[in-house]
Parts: C-alpha cells; structure tokens; sequence
C-alpha cells in the first residue's frame, strides 16, 4: 500500500533513501497519518505541518545519537512513525498504547519528554552543553514552534545559548506565519547562502581582517546587521547571539535537507527559521486548522462533521456565565494564555473584544497582568488548564494571593483528562491551592453549581479559584438568574447512617450512587477553602466513619483539610481518604481511568467496605 512508508521502520532506513525519493516518501507519509488519526483521534493539523521537517531532520542528522527535542509534543506524530511505532498508531492515546507526546520511557528517540510549552531549547542547551563536556560531536537541536516563542522560558534560553558557543541548533516552526512575510524563491536561496560555509569562512575572514581597525569592524558589523534585517526577520535572534537563517519553505524538501546539511557543519548557536502551514496536504485541515487540531474519530474523506452535543460542556457553562457577567459589570476583563477556544472564550472575545485579552503562552504573565488590573480597580477573569496554572503558580502567591487581590481563576481540566495523559491532568490543583493564604477554592459538583461559583467567586474582594472538570457534566438544569452561595458551607444531599460520604467536586454522583447501597449520608461539601468546619463536626459526632472522596491528589488534597478541621476541633472519628494516588496516572479512557482509581460506585463500596 505505501511502496517506501513499508520498508521504513528507523532513521537509519530513512536515510539509505536517495533525496528524490523523499516527496513520494513525504506524501505516504502524510496519507497514513491522516487515516491514522482519523481512527483515534488526536491532533492534526499541527502534525501534518511537520511532516517535510521531520522527514528532513532524521534523513540529515544521525538520531538517535544527534537529539531532537519537540516543544509542546503535539507535533510528533510523523516522528514517532519513522522511529519504529508505525504499527502502535493505531492505539495513539490509548491506555498501553502509544502516547500523544514524546517520551524518554517510549523510544530512545524522545530525547526529553514534553506536552507543555517553551521548554524545548532549555533542554536542549542542556544536552548541547552536555556533550560539549563530554568531548563528542553529539549535535542538539530544538524544534519550536512560534506560539511557544511568546513564553518568556524560550527567551531565557536563547539569552543564556547565544553566550554559550555551543553546538545548538534551534529550529522554528513557523506555522502562523506570525513572523515573517509568505517566503518565496529569494528567501529560500539566501537561506541556503547564509547557512553555507563560503558565507561563515568569509564572515571570520572579515572579522579576522577588519579587527585591526574596531571601528571599521563594527560598521561592517551593523552593515552586515541592516542587509540581514531588511531581507530576513533575524535581528533579534542575532542579537541573542544565534547565527539566524531563514525563513526557508517548511515543505520543500530540497531546500529543507541542503540547509540542515550546511548548518550540520557549522559550530555555534545556529537558529533556523521554517516556516510551514498547519493541516498542509490535507485540504479541510488547511482551511480549518484550528478545527483540525485536536480532533476526534472521523471520516478521511467526508472529513469532522459537527455533531451537536447532548449535553453542554463546562467550558460552555463558563463562556456563557462570563459574557452575562460582562454584561451587568463592565469591570469584567477575561484573559487567556493562548486558549481562547479551549476555554470557552470565543463567544466573550467576539461580543467584548477590549476587554478580552490572549496574552499568548504565557501563564506567568497571564496572572502578573491580572494582577495589575486588579490594582487599578478592575475584575479579571482568568480562564486556564489546571495544569498550565502550575506554570504561574510564583505569581499566584506573589503577586496575586499576597496583596489580596480580586483575581478570579477559572480552573479547566481539573481531574483526571484521559486520553492526553499526566502532562495535562489538573491531579493536583486542590493541594496547591488551598495552601495558600487569602484563597477561597470551590469545587463544583455539576454545571448549575459551577455557574453559580462563579458568581460567588466574582463577588469576593479576594482571590477565587473554581475548578471543574473537563468535557460535559451531569446535565443539570442551569439556572440564568445568579445567586451567590454561601462561603465555606456545604449541605447535606442524602441522610444516611453510620458512614457519611463527603464528597467534592465532580464525585457527587459516584458518592450518591454507592451510599443508596452502603445507606450513606452524603455532603456536597462544595467549598475546599474555607472548609465548612462545623458541617466536618456535625457529620463526625453523627458518624462511625468519616469517607473523604476527591478527584485530586490524596496528598494535601480535600480529605487532608478534613483531617485538619477534626483535629484543629480536637474530634477523634475514623477517615478515609479516597482521590487519585500519588503517581503519574497514564492516559487511556476517563471513566476507565475513574474505575482505576477506585473513584467510580463500585471503587467507592469496595474501599469502604474493605476498609471496614
């Protein structure tokens, strides 16, 4: 079926290929990602715009010995393909299959394991420096892309390579064309120029020449900058210290292997500039690469036909909350760190574009920004991943939680996120959160609660934290008017005996289901920080056993604040702490992974009735 794709299973069989072959390999290969993804799902669109660099770089460098460093990982599919997991993709994301991102327990060619942005040339400074140290021509390079260049840990890198003369060659991945003008055959040639060795051996003889007379050195030096500049946008990357190159056509092959093959032979930070198109061989994909990015299972050839949800998801729920609000305060400003549909903010950005903002990948200085809006009397709404919050988390105790400021964080993928895996699992948001002073944490248990937080939370003069689950709830009714509930109280959902289920969050429903057969009582408790204490005493004088139930980290989660509460109140009753273990769960289904980890009805008896 695909005449070269079958014979080839490593790099090095790549690399037995003439150069003419290389399109008829690069469309192959395109065609079975394409139906590959189609079967699993996953991302898309980014992946087909990487497949003429990938193929480029394995044909050109000697991987796995020469390292590859993805940034963000979700541009690797290709890669994975041509290192030996052709045959697992048909288990891409799946639990014991391959995993949507690169890792070093995978394949000896994921040189570092990544999902989230900006780490890519730290990493691979760090592998450059490493060989350099260990005397071997061992060749580092990292591929980025140019939304993960608007993260400030891809410029502490560049400043502290470009001082270095190391062997490190950074490739961006210009796939927004956000950078540069559409590139054409004059780029491309003097692409080629600069990264050819007649251009590097005459740049050190004019150096050598002209370093008798400084000034003369330094006129030729800003000549030679002002040519760079008005051809190229490699100025900046320059001035970092990098000898810039590009921009070059991601998808010519041609062009692609004779630039990699010239750089290969230079010594010192080299940065290479590609750019490329998003969803590229695959039509719908061009047209539609945001759609195209993360996809489900789908039709190759009918293409994603939209299929209206049954029940809205919470990122809806806060989309729609947000723009009401906005509309009854005009202090309200939403912000986003480079997730505008992730997140639920397309309908807000359309109806409030000044007071919506995408601060690019960012997180840091997502909060720093909604800091200073506070400070000037305004309502910042930060909507972001769970585990992308990790990221801001220095400014979320310094400059948010510190000065008491009325930020509100809009907390998404909180839980267990099945098929991407531990690197996007919000498994420890609770933990982090409630120690931290000045925060009120809720957790909702279904879409109307969540609406109804974020209300609440937006009437605080403090900072709020509302974390809820990825993908749709329970379909609960929503209520459009909004009323805020009280703070750090929960309620009673079921009257039982001898064993009360204090649930949090999204674990309403499995707790409910297990105490109609364990005659449980069960507590919304709703509120993390400040924890309903006199809910906590009232439930242990009525109890044999109290059965915390979370899905977060055991560890400093919920069930900790509960044990706190008793002994802070000095009661002595039984607990038991139920959430996710302390380990990195892998991908695979959600309500499987639930399952798992004992948090579904049946988990629940079991470990109740096992710890009894």
């Amino acid at each position: 079926m695909y005449p070269l794709l079958d014979t080839i299973n490593s790099p090095s069989q790549l690399r037995e290929l003439e150069q003419k072959q290389l399109p008829q390999f690069a469309e192959e290969l395109r065609d079975f990602l394409v139906k590959s993804v189609a079967k699993t799902g996953g991302h898309l669109s980014s992946n087909l715009g990487t497949v003429e660099l990938t193929i480029a770089l394995h044909y050109i460098f000697n991987t796995p010995s020469d390292q590859l460093v993805w940034d963000v990982g979700h541009q690797t599919y290709a890669h994975k393909i041509l290192t030996g997991r052709r045959d697992g993709m048909d288990r891409l994301r799946m639990q014991g299959g391959v995993a949507g991102f690169p890792r070093r327990d995978e394949s000896e060619y994921d040189s570092f394991g990544t999902a989230h942005s900006s780490t890519s040339i730290s990493a691979a400074l760090g592998m450059a420096v490493a060989a350099q140290l260990e005397k071997t021509d061992r060749r580092a390079i990292a591929i980025i892309g140019d939304g993960a260049m608007s993260a400030g840990m891809a410029f502490e890198a560049l400043n502290n390579a470009g001082v270095m003369d190391t062997n490190l060659l950074v490739v961006l991945n210009d796939n927004d064309m956000s950078i540069s003008r559409p590139v054409g055959a004059l780029n491309n040639y003097l692409a080629k120029l600069m990264s050819g060795r007649f251009y590097a051996t005459a740049r050190r003889a004019g150096e050598k020449v002209l370093g008798v007379v400084p000034p003369v050195l330094e006129l030729a030096k800003r000549a030679e900058e002002h040519m760079k500049g008005m051809v190229t946008p490699g100025t900046l990357f320059e001035e970092f210290g990098f000898n810039y190159i590009g921009p070059i056509d991601g998808h010519d092959l041609n062009v692609l292997t004779t630039t990699l093959r010239n750089i290969k032979n230079l010594d010192g930070p080299q940065f290479l500039h590609v750019v490329t198109r998003k969803g590229a061989g695959y039509e719908v994909a061009e047209e539609d690469p945001i759609l195209y990015h993360g996809v489900g299972k789908f039709d190759p050839v009918e293409g994603i036909v939209p299929k209206p949800a049954s029940k809205p998801a919470y990122t809806n729920i806060f989309g729609d909350w947000l723009c009401d609000m906005a509309a009854e305060d005009s202090r309200l400003i939403g912000i986003t760190p480079a997730m505008r549909e992730g997140s639920g903010l397309v309908r807000f950005s359309e109806e409030y574009p000044d007071r919506y903002f995408d601060v690019g990948i960012a997180e840091q200085h997502a909060v720093t920004f909604a800091a200073g809006l506070a400070c000037d009397g305004l309502k910042p709404v930060v909507a972001i991943y769970s585990t992308f919050l990790q990221r801001g988390y220095d400014q979320l105790i310094h400059d948010v939680a510190i000065q008491n400021l009325p930020v509100v964080f809009a907390i998404d993928r909180a839980g267990l996120v099945g098929a991407d895996g531990p690197t996007h699992a919000g498994s420890f948001d609770l933990s982090y959160l409630r120690c931290i002073p000045n925060m009120t944490v809720m957790a909702p248990s279904d879409e109307n609660e969540c609406r109804q937080m974020l209300f609440t939370a937006f009437q605080l003069d403090t900072p709020t934290a509302v974390r809820y689950p990825r993908g749709a709830g329970i379909g609960a009714e929503v209520q459009k008017e909004m009323q805020a509930l009280p703070v750090g109280r929960g309620e009673i959902r079921r009257q039982g005996k001898k064993i009360a289920l204090l649930a949090f969050g999204s674990m309403l429903v499995p707790c409910l289901e297990a105490a109609e057969e364990l005659d449980a009582t069960v507590a919304n408790m709703r509120f993390v920080k400040p924890l309903d204490d006199d809910l906590v005493a009232s439930l242990a004088a009525s109890h044999d056993l109290l059965v915390t139930v979370e899905e977060n980290t055991i560890m400093g989660g919920a069930g900790s604040a509960v044990t706190e509460s008793l002994n802070n109140q000095q009661i002595l009753v039984k607990v038991l702490q139920l959430g996710l273990p302390d380990l990195f769960i892998d991908q695979g289904d959600p309500a499987q992974m639930l399952v798992d980890c004992g948090l579904s009805k049946a988990g629940i008896m079991k470990s109740v009735q096992a710890y009894l």
